[in-house]
């Protein structure tokens, strides 16, 4: 193969089927629908998993189990990793784990894992800390700062809020006897 042989044939802005426009143009009469059938009506739809009438491939396969499509993409990173990529006296960031190429770029949260051995002082920011990992970070003398979550939105929101501005009163100890005793 030859590197100008690569876009032979192509043709970048062809011209779109004009269809239905008498029998000489090839695509005339029928304008490439067929004879006759539903297929050949105006309107006609089918479900895109239609399969003839056979049972359906997505209706065939069993499904297993539940996946939130509102649950937080969490990004985790272990202290070994942290521990090859950055300097002592570095500060992690979100940012900068992104910049090492530690995490990818979709995540709602950053989490740091305690798997491996931090020897460097870092100040690590990060919105999630293992038990282990804060214990490591703090041992090697660095600093934790942990950053919020996502805000909640909507209705869940509200009752957050709403619940920190009323909080439950407690439950009277004293009651009083039923009226009529």
């Amino acid at each position: 193969m030859r590197l100008d042989d690569v876009h032979q044939g192509v043709v970048k802005h062809r011209k779109r089927k004009r269809i239905g426009r008498g029998v000489g143009s090839g695509t005339g009469k029928t304008a490439g629908a067929g004879h006759k059938g539903h297929k050949s009506r105006s309107g006609y739809s089918r479900k895109p998993v239609f399969q003839g009438g056979a049972m359906p491939l997505v209706r065939r396969v069993p499904k297993r189990g539940f996946n939130n499509r509102f649950a937080l993409v969490v990004a985790a990173v272990n202290l070994g990793a942290i521990e090859q990529a950055f300097p002592d006296g570095a500060e992690v960031t979100p940012a900068s784990l992104r910049a090492a190429d530690l995490i990818g770029s979709q995540f709602d949260v950053v989490k740091i894992l305690g798997d491996g051995t931090l020897t460097k002082r870092l100040k690590v920011v990060a919105h999630r800390f293992s038990k282990s990992a804060r214990e490591q970070i703090e041992r090697a003398g660095g600093q934790v700062v942990q950053l919020p979550g996502k805000k909640l939105i909507g209705k869940a929101a509200q009752r957050a809020a709403q619940a920190a501005a009323n909080p439950p009163a407690a439950p009277a100890t004293d009651v009083d006897p039923p009226a009529g005793e």
